[in-house]
């Protein structure tokens, strides 16, 4: 009896040193590649966060056509809003368009009430001390508006009333060349061009886009022949947001190396 219970003891002691060397009952440990076939590791997302989570929150001021608009529904729609609603897509969100003055859209970025602004923001020393931008992803043109018939030109340009959109680069720059006394700001676009159909300013200087869009709205307007300045378009976020920043920029790639961006463009700007 005493032969037997050891028999069956040493039978067990050398069935539970098997299964430590076959790790028995686990699972089988995936096959090595064969030499030549490629692993891949899923790509890490950049642990970015946005304001609402699962949305990305644009703020934009809607008086700036092609870029920003709304449409006889009340939509929102616009080079800026197509790029967005894309960017959203690639990262997987829904989005959120918010709209506001312009500088109330750069505030809402700059402090974190919004995720990004895209207004036709163009990149400067005085942003970038407060904001960080994606890459550029369209060129804009500052232009001049006049009545038809005027003999204001960019040579005297320093001695005109000169209507802008408050807070934008054109008011930067007429400022600093011919001095406040020559500028009137108004809240958006429309406003300046209504002022100057109405006597109120000489000219109005605002990014080519919209310009031609207020023109063929406007009987009686022109823009004159000469550009007032060349800028690129990014989009703005709060200052140190890398990963938003990051995420972004990989999407504005895809979006222009696939063509998506060129298309929408094209969609709004014919081709000159």
């Amino acid at each position: 009896m005493k032969k037997k219970i050891l028999s069956i003891l040493m039978a067990a002691a050398m069935l539970l040193s098997v299964c430590a060397l076959t790790a028995c009952g686990s699972q089988e440990e995936p096959a090595p590649a064969e030499e030549g076939t490629e692993t891949t590791e899923p790509a890490e997302a950049g642990e970015f966060t946005t304001v609402t989570e699962g949305v990305l929150t644009m703020s934009t001021n809607a008086a700036f056509p092609p870029y920003e608009m709304t449409n006889d529904a009340g939509e929102f729609e616009g080079i800026d809003v197509e790029i967005a609603q894309a960017i959203a897509e690639k990262l997987g969100l829904e989005l959120q368009v918010d709209d506001m003055d312009f500088d109330a859209a750069l505030m809402a970025a700059q402090n974190g009430k919004s995720d990004m602004v895209m207004a036709g923001v163009t990149v400067n020393e005085e942003r970038l001390a407060v904001m960080d931008f994606s890459d550029s992803y369209a060129t804009g043109v500052q232009v001049i508006i006049v009545k038809e018939g005027s003999d204001v030109t960019l040579d005297n340009l320093g001695d005109q009333m000169i209507g802008v959109q408050r807070g934008t680069t054109g008011e930067i720059y007429c400022t600093d060349d011919y001095g406040s006394e020559h500028v009137t700001s108004y809240d958006n676009g429309i406003t300046a061009v209504q002022a100057l159909q109405n006597g109120q300013v000489d000219c109005v200087v605002i990014d080519k886009a919209p310009a031609q869009a207020f023109v063929e709205a406007n009987t009686g307007l022109t823009i004159l022949d000469t550009e007032y300045v060349t800028e690129n378009y990014a989009i703005g976020f709060a200052k140190g947001n890398t990963a938003l920043v990051e995420a972004v920029n990989a999407a504005l790639a895809e979006l222009t190396e696939d063509g998506t961006i060129q298309t929408i463009l094209d969609k709004y700007i014919s081709a000159e």
